[in-house]
This record gives structure tokens, sequence and C-alpha cells, in this order.
């Protein structure tokens, strides 16, 4: 597999800790070089691993927020 490049542009949020230090954040990342997206995911303590993650547009993000807040 590929080298992944990676750039936290924002640190938005830490929403959980495990036991063993991994945290699920929102950050806003530019993934091999290009526009940045969201992205949720869990990390290692000194961010040389990652678990699998999701990425979404500003407008995607949007669309999660409202949905989330029609839901509640």
């Amino acid at each position: 597999m590929a080298d992944l490049k990676y750039d936290i542009i924002e640190k938005i949020a830490v929403l959980s800790e495990s036991p063993k230090g991994w945290t699920k954040e929102l950050n806003l990342i530019s993934w091999n070089g290009r526009d940045p997206k969201y992205d949720l995911r869990d990390w290692a303590p000194d961010k040389d691993k990652m678990g699998k993650g999701v990425t979404l547009t500003k407008e995607e993000l949007l669309n999660l927020k409202a949905t989330l807040a029609e839901w509640e």
C-alpha cells in the first residue's frame, strides 16, 4: 500500500479516548496534497497510526449536522 501523506489543517474535536490512548477525532485534513476535507477517525496517541475513517466535504458535514439536529 502506498504511503499516505496528510496534513492536519485544523483540529476540531476529540470525541472520545480509549484506555490505550487512541482518540476519535474530527479534523480538517489535506490528504496527499488535495483540498482539505473533514475527517472522522481513530488516531494513535502519537498520530503515527490511524484507524479507518470517513471523509466529508463541508456540504456533507453540514447535511449531517442538520440531520442530527432534527433527530434529537
